[in-house]
């Protein structure tokens, strides 16, 4: 048994279910690793990824910058290795892992008419919902298009939970602002449940918090710094992401952080 359950779970009842959104597969443990490692022998985990897939070439330069990153030949082939690690790092932690199949950012394509279509495979930012990384998917330019997509999300990770019988979920409180990572956040907080955020890593190294957004949910900081050797740990056997994310080999030890109202 590891040590105390944190302050700002006191009132999760010994073996009641924790359900963590990820929008993709290595955030929660990215961000929560260390809690749940330290959690993982009192509580049954439900990880659930929301943006698990890739799409068909052809892609944009963005979506191309990304696969040489990870040293990928193909995203197919590289977001099957993704979901095999993902499942293998969390069925070591003794978590139910979910992959829901919603098409990550960097892929999502439009709905385009066929003259469109066909000139889109000339220059594929012309049929993909978001055309660039850069003034696009990390400026939070949420796509009018997606809303369809997290009504479609939320009544799935609805059912998870009651399956599960959890009543607390932790979601991303989006620092950085990927626009998947947003969508996330806005499935956490559909479900009725009570909400934790969790801060972003490893954004939150380069950038803050949106003030205003804790001051509207009356959100509380706390950080847990008892699981950073778990988490690195975690975190390493995401083999396909550690050296793009962390380009000196050093997981920076940093503590967790996470935002709950009425926290203590």
């Amino acid at each position: 048994m590891r040590g105390q359950t944190p302050p700002f779970l006191a009132d999760v009842a010994p073996g009641e279910a924790l359900l963590f959104l990820s929008a993709h597969l290595d955030d929660a443990v990215l961000s929560c690793g260390g809690l749940m490692a330290h959690l993982a022998d009192r509580h049954p985990l439900v990880v659930v990824t929301v943006f698990s897939e890739a799409g068909d070439p052809p892609h944009t330069r963005a979506a191309r910058t990304f696969l040489r990153q990870c040293g990928a030949d193909d995203a197919a082939s590289l977001f099957a290795a993704r979901r095999a690690e993902d499942r293998a790092v969390l069925d070591g932690l003794g978590a139910r892992t979910v992959h829901l199949g919603e098409v990550d950012a960097l892929f999502r394509r439009r709905d385009v008419p066929a003259a469109l279509d066909r000139a889109g495979r000339a220059v594929p930012e012309l049929v993909h919902r978001y055309p660039t990384y850069r003034f696009d998917i990390a400026l939070g330019r949420v796509s009018g298009g997606d809303g369809a997509l997290v009504d479609a999300v939320t009544p799935r990770v609805r059912a998870l939970a009651d399956e599960a019988g959890a009543r607390t979920v932790f979601c991303p409180v989006g620092v950085g602002r990927h626009v998947d990572h947003l969508l996330t956040r806005r499935v956490g907080e559909a479900l009725g449940l009570r909400v934790i955020h969790y801060s972003d890593f490893p954004y939150d190294l380069t950038h803050a918090t949106d003030p205003a957004f804790l001051a509207a949910h009356g959100a509380t900081r706390r950080s847990f710094a008892d699981g950073t050797a778990d988490r690195e740990r975690l975190v390493r056997g995401y083999a396909t992401q550690v050296d793009a994310l962390f380009g000196d080999g050093t997981v920076p030890a940093t503590p967790e952080v996470y935002y709950a109202a009425g926290a203590r």
